[in-house]
């Protein structure tokens, strides 16, 4: 089968099948391993939105296909394919290496084939990237669909003047080009993010539903996200997703929002094949007042089965709640709370509140219909000493008193790790924030992610914290949390132990590392080899047990026909599309370049 485009997703680090890496917590608290298997939603959304011009596209989720089988052949995989282009995600920057790895092996491939890259930590690094022999293009910004169908019809017709494409950066020969960020879109509502649509259409439409499944346990488990905005109304310091990353990084100084009739279609859509929790990611509140009543009344009239999960970035009322529970039958909160010291939350940007009015919250959701909070702390923020660190758990018991002693409450620790964010103000401006960078430049970050143990990837220390610091308050505050939960009957014995076991050990092997890494060069990779198992299994949830971040449900799945019938509904629709971008590629560019072009300039 022939594609106009294959999007690939690449594993944290490309050859972890063969080395010995000990990632401990660093992906505890999201959805998918130490490989980070999970690609960004805007994979999805590009692919979704080339296909409505006729463009066949299709997503190769590299590092979930690795995770499956340890037979898995990605270049035999790859050597078959037939495209005119390839794209390769660098969104979070924990890809740095696996991504750059994976595009050496598609250009020695097809080495005439073009690849192009995208996304947050791409655009911030694309004048390193577009140096690299294997990558010809780097698609800036946050909103890049429109730009990639631009992209592939010049790539279509052999068009090589791409200086009329914004946000891009090019190479032609020895010649560079680094086209400025114009084109930032005010609202999402033109396209789809996720793209679902595409998603499920793919899955009938090229006849394999293992190349694009979104994380390892999908199938069993599928959890499904929409997107509320790009762009962001906080400032948080350490998030290359906060108001000033944006601006620097996408040239975006105002919000984008998806409108509250979009996202009640999509989560109708979405609820038309799948049962499993919905998260709504960023905070609602964002978009006003009267974009919240808007949404929870249009979300009313669905009687929707699914749960829906909110994100909170400050304080709410009981109002919000009472709106959320009207709406909805079943409804969860996560909340990242990072600290209990009211000083660094303030400073930080984070939920910059009392921690009176922090109870408050938890308690308003809790008395109308939550079924369950996640709350997180974080070690490694800024203004953060060690005692600060482990006496976060004290908040938590604070926090389950004063919430009655609520089981729904569900409390994690985690790092801020590996890398501090680019973009973000924390990276910025290290000094004034208080940290020190280990790593500046792409090559710092892909030779750091590559280190044998979670405390030398790193690529941060503060003035309060060492990376030695940061990793034993990290380990005795998930110690001292682990003893809480088995306190108040969170956890059961076996539970506890599993966790205490792990995590004692987990200390042990960051000690054993370091003498290995003591050793002569020649003698460390052997040594590392013999204990890769080990590490393999501690990387399984380290600090935490692994159904705490899960929410239960009964089905996961809507009924078969209900499928086929969404199936059948999307290759009808990608038909017609087809039927109706039949032009000449020649007159298909022109069309597109004018019409698009248009929607650019307005």
């Amino acid at each position: 089968m022939k594609y106009d485009l294959v999007l690939l997703h690449a594993p944290s680090v490309y050859d972890f099948r063969k080395n010995s890496l000990l990632a401990g917590p660093i992906s505890d608290v999201v959805p998918s391993s130490p490989v980070f298997e999970m690609y960004p939603i805007g994979l999805t959304s590009i692919a979704d939105y080339l296909e409505r011009y006729g463009l066949r596209v299709k997503i190769i989720n590299i590092a979930n296909r690795m995770l499956m089988s340890e037979k898995f052949d990605v270049e035999a995989k790859l050597k078959k394919i037939q495209t005119k282009a390839f794209g390769i995600d660098l969104h979070w920057l924990p890809h740095a290496h696996g991504s750059i790895e994976l595009a050496k092996i598609v250009k020695k491939l097809h080495p005439k084939i073009p690849i192009i890259f995208g996304g947050l930590s791409a655009t911030y690094y694309h004048k390193e990237l577009i140096e690299y022999p294997c990558i010809d293009f780097v698609m800036r910004g946050d909103s890049t669909e429109k730009l990639m169908l631009l992209l592939m019809n010049k790539i279509e017709t052999g068009n090589t003047h791409y200086a009329d494409i914004p946000n891009l950066t090019w190479k032609k020969g020895e010649e560079c080009g680094y086209n400025p960020i114009t084109y930032v879109p005010k609202d999402l509502d033109d396209i789809d993010v996720p793209g679902y649509r595409y998603t499920i259409r793919s899955v009938f439409k090229y006849r394999n539903f293992l190349d694009p499944l979104p994380y390892n346990g999908w199938l069993q488990y599928p959890n499904t996200a929409l997107l509320t905005a790009r762009g962001c109304t906080q400032n948080c310091l350490i998030c290359g997703g906060s108001r000033e990353a944006y601006n620097q990084n996408c040239n975006r100084n105002s919000l984008a929002l998806r409108s509250p009739k979009k996202l009640v279609e999509d989560i109708q859509f979405i609820s038309r094949f799948s049962r499993a929790p919905i998260f709504i990611l960023h905070d609602l509140r964002q978009g006003g007042r009267e974009y919240v009543r808007e949404f929870f009344s249009r979300l009313k009239k669905l009687q929707l089965k699914n749960e829906i999960v909110f994100e909170l970035f400050q304080y709410a009322d009981e109002e919000f709640f009472i709106q959320m529970n009207d709406s909805v039958p079943k409804y969860s909160i996560e909340i990242t709370l990072e600290t209990h010291d009211e000083h660094i939350r303030r400073y930080n940007g984070k939920f910059s509140c009392t921690n009176q009015k922090v109870i408050d919250t938890l308690n308003f959701a809790l008395k109308n219909g939550c079924k369950k909070i996640d709350l997180f702390f974080m070690v490694g923020i800024p203004g953060q000493t060690y005692q600060s660190a482990v006496d976060n758990i004290d908040f938590c018991e604070t926090i389950h008193l004063a919430c009655n002693k609520d089981p729904r409450i569900f409390y994690f620790v985690a790092p801020l790790a590996p890398f501090l964010d680019p973009a973000s103000p924390a990276f910025e401006h290290p000094e004034i924030h208080g940290y020190k960078k280990f790593c500046h430049t792409l090559e710092d970050h892909r030779k750091a992610i590559t280190q044998p143990s979670w405390k030398h990837m790193l690529s941060y220390e503060t003035i309060d914290m060492t990376r030695d610091d940061i990793v034993n308050s990290t380990y005795e505050a998930a110690l001292k949390l682990n003893e809480f939960k088995l306190k108040y009957d969170l956890i059961d014995n076996a539970g506890y132990n599993d966790i205490k076991e792990k995590i004692i050990k987990s200390m042990d092997y960051i000690e054993k590392i370091d003498f290995l890494l003591s050793l002569p060069e020649d003698q460390q990779t052997a040594e590392l080899e013999k204990i890769q198992r080990e590490i393999e299994e501690l990387n399984k949830y380290s600090i935490c047990g692994k159904n705490e971040l899960k929410w239960e449900v009964q089905k996961n799945y809507a009924n078969f026909f209900s499928l086929a019938l969404v199936g059948l509904e999307q290759l009808y629709e990608d038909y017609v599309n087809i039927i109706r971008n039949r032009l000449s590629p020649k007159r298909r560019q022109q069309f597109q370049l004018d019409t698009e072009q248009r929607k650019i300039k307005m």
